[in-house]
């Protein structure tokens, strides 16, 4: 009876599979346009580029996105890993946002980068931002950090720069041209997007992967968008400056966090007397 017990426990479930699987989806959902369905991502994008469109070479950043997606995939199915906490609060969030990533690809290789593909990848930011949450409040192992909470922060700063060029990309694509002002609206645009991170990365008590992430986007638009204007180009300096400055704020509050566990111990400890074990989503130590 225990052993059956046990074995049903550390089976491979439907969170696991789902997550496994749209790993895989997101992967070969782009390739499409290699078997003659659907034209390249890359061409839709051209199409409707703007001036916060980062360059080309930025988006090679997608293999190594989709490797740590497969990395997070087959470590939470490993028999040792099924019954983490953790990562059973990461499955769905997870699968939610691989699944995003496919239905986005094949949406943009059929349609284009209509306000359609905005709500696509809209829902899969909104999926990774759960996952941020989670991550950012749990005490998370070496391996769990290599393997979950890399992988997932750099993506989950991929989306949040991609979703703001998408927004951007989708209404030149329905005919919303900002004209003259085009230049000040994306550089307005470019450090809205650095501050939301920025508060992102404080509250997340600093989040290296993430942090890094960005700064590549800022300097994929800097390098494209930047050199034809210059307040793109001072918008992504001051985005870059935001993100650097709530990296170092977020780890200070991090640094706050372990002084005060150090200095009461003892009030935390009868703490978790009075109120049961720790919880494997308490602050980051």
């Amino acid at each position: 009876m225990a052993t059956n017990t046990l074995s049903q426990r550390t089976a491979l479930n439907l969170p696991h599979l789902a997550v496994l699987l749209t790993a895989a989806l997101q992967i070969l959902t782009p390739l499409l346009p290699q078997i003659g369905i659907g034209e390249p991502i890359g061409s839709r994008s051209l199409a409707v580029r703007t001036l916060i469109t980062p360059a080309g070479w930025a988006f090679s950043i997608w293999g190594a996105l989709y490797l740590g997606a497969t990395v997070f995939a087959v470590f939470q199915a490993l028999p040792a890993q099924r019954q983490d906490a953790l990562l059973h609060h990461l499955r769905w969030p997870a699968a939610g946002a691989f699944l995003g990533n496919a239905l986005w690809a094949a949406y943009t290789q059929f349609y284009g980068l209509s306000f359609v593909s905005v709500l696509i990848i809209t829902f899969t930011l909104t999926c990774l931002i759960v996952a941020y949450h989670a991550l950012s409040n749990a005490t998370v192992s070496r391996s769990a950090w290599w393997c979950a909470y890399l992988p997932l922060s750099a993506l989950a700063a991929w989306l949040t720069v991609a979703t703001t060029v998408n927004i951007a990309a989708s209404l030149r694509y329905h005919g919303v041209e900002g004209g003259a002002a085009a230049p000040g609206i994306g550089a307005a645009v470019i450090v809205i997007a650095g501050l939301i991170a920025a508060i992102v990365l404080v509250r997340g008590r600093g989040n290296l992967p993430y942090a890094a992430v960005f700064l590549w986007a800022l300097a994929a638009i800097f390098a494209a968008g930047g050199q034809a204007s210059g307040p793109i180009a001072v918008a992504t300096s001051a985005a870059a400056i935001l993100i650097i400055s709530g990296l170092i704020a977020g780890y200070r509050r991090r640094g706050m966090r372990l002084v005060q566990l150090q200095v009461e111990p003892k009030s935390v400890a009868d703490t978790q007397g009075e109120l049961g074990p720790p919880s494997p989503f308490a602050d980051e130590r």
